[in-house]
This record gives C-alpha cells, structure tokens and sequence, in this order.
C-alpha cells in the first residue's frame, strides 16, 4: 500500500465519509495525486457563493489541492480544482467556531478566487481544521526570496590577500 492509500483512507473515515463516497471519489484523487504524496486532510465542503451546484469533496495533501464536485441530479462526479499548493494565491481562512465551519479561499493560477466552506460536526473540530490549513500553507510553503550568494564589487587594496600578487619579472 503506497503513502496516498495509507493516509487517504484514516482522513475519510476520520471525516465520516461514507465508503460509497470514498471509493467513487478515489479514482479521481488517484489521478492528481501522486502515489508518495500523503494526505492531510479529506472532507466534504460547499461554495458559498454557488449553494445549489453540488456537493464537493476537498482532499489537501503535502503537494497539492483537489477538489471534486458530485452533481445532484445525476451524481456526475467532476473534477472542481486540481492544483499545486504553490501556485496557489492570496490563501486565507477564517475560523468560525459559532457556525462550526471554516471558509477558505484562494486565487489559482488563473487568476480565479475559489471559496469553500468546510462544516464540521463540533467546536473544537474548528480548531483542528484551522491548525491543519495553518500546516499546510504558512508552515510547509515558504515564500521564495531572493538570496545573496556573491557579490561583485570593488574591494580595497588592503583587503586583498597577498597569494594573488603577481610575482616579480627578473
């Protein structure tokens, strides 16, 4: 069993999704995500923006952000979003412990805002939610600065070390 399988499986169960839902869902995580790529978190969210279009199931591993969308009428599996953690934007969300949700947000790279709202069963679930998203965009991404590695410039003659003087002609 490969590391995606491992650590897929315990997310869904943890999240309370139904075996029928994880299974029509898997080849489609199968396909975005890499086989050593593990899983840190697998849950059902909505669009606050768009309620009536579906049901989503979001699944964030080390790597990478999918999300799929199952239509109501005819249980349609699509795939939503599909993208690296690092060409996503502008990632934010905020926790709400009263309404035990969570609504995230982010700007993929083509430049479209996509808003999900992730609903959990408890207050403290909230929290672990928030830690969880705090992993995986604030610690694990750093964001790229530019480093010094030499730099060119004139150095005083003093500061020259004297193996570099040319030798004497005779």
């Amino acid at each position: 069993m490969d590391v995606f399988s491992r650590t897929f499986l315990p997310a869904a169960a943890e999240a309370g999704l139904a075996v029928q839902t994880v299974s029509r869902h898997m080849p489609v995580f199968r396909r975005c995500v890499g086989s050593g790529d593990a899983t840190i978190l697998v849950t059902r969210c909505s669009r606050p923006d768009r309620p009536v279009t579906g049901d989503y199931l979001l699944l964030l591993t080390h790597r990478r952000l999918v999300v799929t969308q199952q239509t109501r009428l005819l249980h349609r599996l699509r795939l939503h979003l599909n993208t690296e953690l690092r060409e996503l934007s502008n990632v934010t969300w905020s926790p709400d412990p009263r309404l035990q949700s969570v609504e995230m947000a982010a700007t993929a790279i083509d430049g479209i805002r996509e808003r999900f709202l992730i609903r959990t069963s408890h207050p403290k679930q909230v929290w672990q939610l928030d830690a969880l998203l705090n992993h995986a965009f604030r610690t694990r991404l750093r964001v790229p600065r530019e480093r010094v590695v030499a730099t060119i410039s004139d150095t005083p003659a003093t500061a020259r070390p004297s193996a570099f003087r040319p030798a004497p002609v005779s």
